[in-house]
């Protein structure tokens, strides 16, 4: 059971999708309007927020960053009738870890949040157990990246991105298996969100790793250096 909170204005949509969740155990609150969704998010921790970016009272984009401060362990998953690229990626940059456009299939969505839903368990990027990648601890059993200066605060996805490249450091990984390892085996459509989410590890891990794109085909991330 995992408590999953719902930010959707209409009703026949949020009021299908909580009763889908519940029906399948989860802890479900649905929040009307961004308002309660942030005074929702105060009250304690959840595992799932599945985010409408048209609602009336806020700015999807500014909710998604305020929502990511406040629940910095949960997966936030968009909700969106917007099919541009750049609101995708907006909506990932924002904090978003996932996006799925309107209209969208219940048996779709609930393969998404189950498989996000099994990869945040302790443990699950590649197997219990360390990872030393030069100056980087991964610890995936406590999913926590450490470093000589400190912790190093990764959201969910960007976790689980760095341990699975840092499991195959020095091969070539394609993009097809990072989206099918990190993300969803059934995932179709645009990888955009996993080029946001190498973006971030670059600026947030500095020159600590080296993550090489590979054109028509995926990444590397490269060897620590010696010395």
């Amino acid at each position: 059971m995992a408590r999953i909170v719902i930010v959707e204005d209409d009703d026949a949509i949020g009021g299908r999708l909580a009763a889908m969740l519940r029906a399948q155990g989860h802890d479900c609150e649905w929040c009307p309007d961004g308002a309660a969704a942030l005074a929702r998010a105060g009250h304690g921790p959840a595992e799932l927020v599945l985010l409408d970016l048209g609602l009336p009272d806020a700015d999807g984009f500014e909710l998604c960053r305020g929502l990511r401060e406040r629940l910095p362990g949960a997966i936030i998953v968009v909700l969106t009738a917007r099919t541009g690229e750049m609101d995708v990626i907006e909506a990932l940059e924002s904090g978003a870890d996932d996006y799925l456009t309107k209209p969208f299939r219940l048996a779709e969505l609930k393969a998404r949040i189950a498989a996000h839903l099994r990869r945040a368990e302790p443990g699950w990027a590649g197997g219990a157990g360390r990872i030393r990648h030069g100056t980087l601890l991964i610890d995936r059993t406590a999913r926590r990246c450490l470093t000589p200066a400190g912790e190093v605060e990764l959201r969910p996805k960007e976790f689980d991105l760095l341990a699975r490249l840092a499991a195959s450091a020095g091969r070539a990984v394609s993009r097809e298996e990072l989206m099918s390892d990190v993300w969803d085996e059934n995932w179709f459509g645009s990888t955009k969100t996993l080029d946001v989410h190498v973006a971030v590890l670059r600026r947030k891990l500095g020159d600590q790793v080296r993550i090489t794109t590979l054109r028509h085909f995926g990444y590397r991330l490269e060897p620590p250096r010696e010395g």
